[in-house]
């Protein structure tokens, strides 16, 4: 697998080559996004950027709701603009009638109740960060403070 990012320069790890926005859409088999949701990524993925996709990629949000126009991405499933995607989170939650992607019924499309998170693995490592953050409270040395 060829993994191409694109991101904000500087390079945040040592090899990371970044490859312009426009070029992900267009080469990429499955597009993963993560980032956070912001004035500058709210609907980064909107129609115009759906069409630029190969109709046989994947589009993945786990992020954060609200990065994809989800009108847009409803259309272009329905249309076959792209071959699928995948959703574990929704522009409101918790979500409410009358969300486009909540009455899709097509088998190129999932949608989970952000929840795609907790693995067995995920679930444990909370519960350890919650353990250590009571034994260093206790300790006299708490940590992850909040000011």
């Amino acid at each position: 697998m060829k993994v191409l990012f694109a991101d904000h320069a500087p390079p945040k790890a040592p090899g990371v080559v970044f490859t312009p926005f426009d070029a992900v859409l267009e080469q990429s088999d499955v597009i993963s996004l993560h980032v956070p949701l912001s004035a500058e990524t709210r609907n980064v993925i909107g129609m115009q950027q759906l069409r630029r996709m190969k109709r046989t990629a994947i589009l993945i949000n786990t992020a954060r709701g609200g990065l994809v126009d989800e009108l847009a991405l409803a259309q272009a499933l329905r249309e076959g603009l792209i071959a699928g995607a995948g959703f574990d989170v929704l522009t409101n939650e918790p979500p409410r009638e009358g969300n486009p992607l909540l009455e899709l019924r097509l088998p190129n499309f999932i949608l989970t109740p952000h929840v795609a998170w907790a693995s067995d693995e995920a679930m444990q490592f909370l519960a350890d960060q919650l353990i250590d953050n009571v034994e260093a409270f206790v300790r006299g040395a708490p940590q992850n403070v909040l000011t």
